[in-house]
Formats: structure tokens, C-alpha cells, sequence
């Protein structure tokens, strides 16, 4: 190695362990005010985005920790933006789509490494939770044993690996989940035929609200779920966008990419449709995710939105990971930050 190597190595050993003093100080539960944060840790689709990872948000109430949906990417995101994994309550999965879910293993094995977990971490979800969180727990179990063995039962603890599932049994078009002092989590059903059933969840706390639509069309279940919310995060795909794609793939031959983006026009609500449901339901602030296509610049984004300021007067923003936040209990503001660089 030669001198410059060696000088090099020195300055990137202290560059390192300032990034590391960095990353342990002043952790979001305890820098934040009390009130209610939403890290976008996924604001994509199936479809690749170099901007978004798959659908996924975490919940700060107070100090209660929960993740929304565990797409692929947004675990890795999450640990990024600092979200507090080791003190999780729960993971709750809005329907079992894919690409909702292909994050699980990873997030239940962060929460029950870096949380010290003793027992399995809860994971609400529709019919069919129980066969999912099984079948994770069984994928991951020769490496919880690896883990054992090297590290031991105050890191990892057997008692602690995998989830447990809580199957969400609905019978009307809402319920509550969680009611706990100035919590309240509620749940309510959406339409993503032939998704059945599918999830959408409100949460409440100290009067801050936040509702996250899971994947749906418009749906007047939402619209009187996410009455005068704060923050709607509501899933949006282009089809005007959607429809240029399909034709480009269709003149190239590729029909069965075709025919894929031609049958997912038909289950999730356009921009437009977010808009019209804000708008119906008195939001104070819309936010669109689950972005399909993608957008990968902002070049795209006029196109993307064409149409939704004649629909809805309220502030629209297009997720894109990393994005922060915070409604502070006894306020009406709503900041937004970049969890990736704060």
C-alpha cells in the first residue's frame, strides 16, 4: 500500500466513525415532538423506480412504533431514516399482494435482532396472514438457529424470532384495531378486485390524524374513513402513463408486458381519483404513493398530475422515499423534511 493508500485509509476510518457517532446520535423518537410521524420508506410499485422502493411507511404515535406494509427495499430505507425498528409494536400488512409483503422477512428479523425481542413480533393482517407469517418464519428458521449459535440469547433470542400472526376480521366496513390512551388505530375496507379482502387504516393520536389507503379505486368506505384527516397517503397510477407503456411494449412485441399494464388500470385509483377523495373527504393534505409507472424525474411529474388541481385545492405531493412527516400534537402544521439527510 502506498503513502496516499495509507493516507486515504486514515481519513476514511475517521470519516467512518463519525458517520457511525452520527447515526447513534439523537434518534428520531426522542429528537421529535410528540405527535404523529410518517416515514415513506417505499413509495413504489412493482414496477422498478430508481427513486422508490417497494410499498411500505412507518408510524411514529408518541412512542408507539408501527410499519405499514414491507415492500421490497423499504426496510433497508427505514433503517436509513433512523425509524426506531427495535422498539416496533407491530407490522401491519394491508393486503397480501407481493409486493406488500416481500420485506417481512427482513423487518421481522431487524425487529427481533436490534429489539432484543423475547417474544414475536404481532403482524396484523387480512385472511390468509396466518399461511404469509408461517411461511417467513419458516424460510428464516435454519438462520435464526445460525444467529443463536453465534450470538447467543441476550441478541438473539429464540423466543423472540419470526411473527405472529393476527388474522383482521372485519365484518362491517370498519373497525377499531388498537385503542390504547390517545391511540387509535382503525381499519376499513377497500375495493382491489380481486383482492379480497383489502385494507386501509387510520390513525389517530392527540388530534393528528393520518390515513393510508392501501391499494384501492376510489371507494366511498375511504372517503368516510379519512373524514378530515390531516395526511391522506393515497396509492395512485397513471393510466394516461400506464397506456403509453403499454403501447410502446405492445409495438415492441412484448405482449405479455402488455397485457399487464393494460389489467393494472383497472384496480388502483388514478391521481385524479386521489384528488377527488381528499376532496370528498376534507383532507388537509394529500400525498400519492404506490407512484405507478415510475418517475424517475420530475420532468414527469406535470403528466402525472394533469388534472388534480381542478379536483382538489389542497396541497398534492408525490412520495418519494425518504420523505418525512411530522403533525406535532397540538398543531395544525404539517412539516416535511428529508429523513435521509437530517
Amino acid at each position: 500500500m502506498s503513502r496516499i493508500d495509507h493516507v486515504r485509509a486514515r481519513v476514511a476510518a475517521r470519516l467512518l466513525e463519525r458517520l457511525g457517532k452520527r447515526a447513534l446520535s439523537s434518534p428520531p423518537e426522542e429528537r421529535l415532538p410528540d405527535g404523529l410521524h410518517v416515514f415513506v420508506s417505499g413509495a413504489g410499485s412493482p414496477m422498478p423506480d430508481p427513486l422508490r422502493a417497494g410499498p411500505g411507511v412507518g408510524v411514529l404515535a408518541g412512542d408507539r412504533a408501527f410499519v405499514f406494509d414491507t415492500g421490497a427495499g423499504s426496510i433497508s430505507n427505514l433503517q436509513r431514516m433512523r425509524f426506531p425498528i427495535a422498539l416496533v409494536d407491530a407490522v401491519v400488512i394491508t393486503h397480501l399482494h407481493s409486493d406488500h409483503i416481500d420485506g417481512l422477512g427482513e423487518m421481522l428479523l431487524q425487529s427481533w435482532i436490534r429489539g432484543s425481542r423475547t417474544t414475536p413480533t404481532p403482524v396484523y393482517g387480512p385472511t390468509g396472514i396466518g399461511q404469509v407469517v408461517e411461511g417467513f418464519n419458516l424460510a428464516y428458521q435454519v438462520d435464526s438457529v445460525y444467529r443463536f449459535d453465534h450470538h447467543g440469547d441476550d441478541i438473539a433470542d429464540l423466543a423472540g424470532f419470526g411473527g405472529e400472526a393476527h388474522q383482521i376480521e372485519l365484518e362491517g366496513d370498519s373497525a377499531v384495531l388498537i385503542e390504547e390512551g390517545d391511540l387509535r388505530v382503525t381499519v376499513f375496507a377497500v375495493h382491489h378486485h380481486p383482492v379480497d379482502p383489502a385494507f386501509g387504516f387510520r390513525i389517530d393520536y392527540r388530534g393528528r390524524s393520518v390515513t393510508i389507503s392501501g391499494d384501492t379505486v376510489y371507494h366511498p368506505g375511504l372517503v368516510t374513513a379519512a373524514e378530515g384527516t390531516d395526511l391522506l397517503l393515497h396509492d395512485a397510477l397513471s393510466v394516461e402513463m400506464a397506456e403509453i407503456l403499454r403501447r410502446v411494449n405492445e409495438q415492441a412485441g412484448l405482449t405479455r408486458l402488455s397485457q399487464i399494464l393494460r389489467d393494472i388500470q383497472d384496480y388502483h385509483a388514478t391521481p385524479v381519483d386521489a384528488a377527488r377523495a381528499a376532496r370528498d373527504a376534507h383532507v388537509r393534505s394529500l400525498v400519492l404513493t404506490h407512484i405507478a409507472p415510475a418517475l424517475p424525474s420530475r420532468v414527469l411529474h406535470p403528466l402525472f398530475l394533469k388534472g388534480t388541481a381542478n379536483v382538489y385545492d389542497g396541497p398534492i405531493t408525490i412520495a418519494r422515499d425518504g420523505m418525512l412527516f411530522s403533525l406535532a400534537a397540538g398543531t395544525d402544521t404539517i412539516e416535511t423534511n428529508d429523513a435521509f439527510r437530517i
